[in-house]
């Protein structure tokens, strides 16, 4: 019978790590985060979120389709607090439906992003554009990759 009563313990100090690691790491990720600032706004485009830490940086939104920007491209541009232009990055809208609403997500690697401009230009410039500048990441970490890494990391420290 205590050898039950020991594994329901340890089982019960498992759970009790886990939600706490749940919880320092979504407030951790979540706190190091701050609002970056919009530098005009088009009525096409709605940033839902737009935040950047030291090092990387995410910018969600939604485009709305209206015929007159069909055939164009959405470019968005990246600034350091002191205006120092750090990179852009083009969404083609080509091929857009009447009234569909185009979700688009940029994620990015660069230090000291404080402002995004929000466009609607006719053509690519490949001179600036954020993959070239700034590392450019496809995706944000899953919380099921954080686990991994973190369960890889512990398992070759020790």
């Amino acid at each position: 019978m205590s050898r039950i009563k020991t594994f329901i313990i340890y089982a019960i100090w498992i759970i009790i790590f886990f939600i706490f690691s749940e919880l320092i790491i979504n407030v951790g990720l979540n706190s190091s985060y701050k609002d970056m600032r919009s530098i005009g706004q088009i009525e096409q485009v709605n940033i839902e979120q737009a935040q950047a830490t030291l090092i990387n940086g995410r910018i969600k939104g939604t485009i709305k389709d209206i015929e007159s920007i069909n055939g164009k491209y959405l470019k968005i541009d990246i600034y350091s607090e002191r205006g120092v232009h750090l990179g852009s990055k083009y969404y083609d809208i080509s091929n857009m439906g009447g009234e569909e609403n185009r979700d688009f997500q940029l994620y990015f690697k660069t230090e000291y992003a404080k402002y995004y401009k929000v466009s609607i230009v006719d053509e690519k410039n490949t001179e600036d554009d954020l993959d070239q500048k700034i590392e450019f990441i496809a995706k944000d970490l899953s919380k099921p990759e954080i686990w991994v890494a973190t369960i890889v990391t512990l398992l070759i420290l020790w």
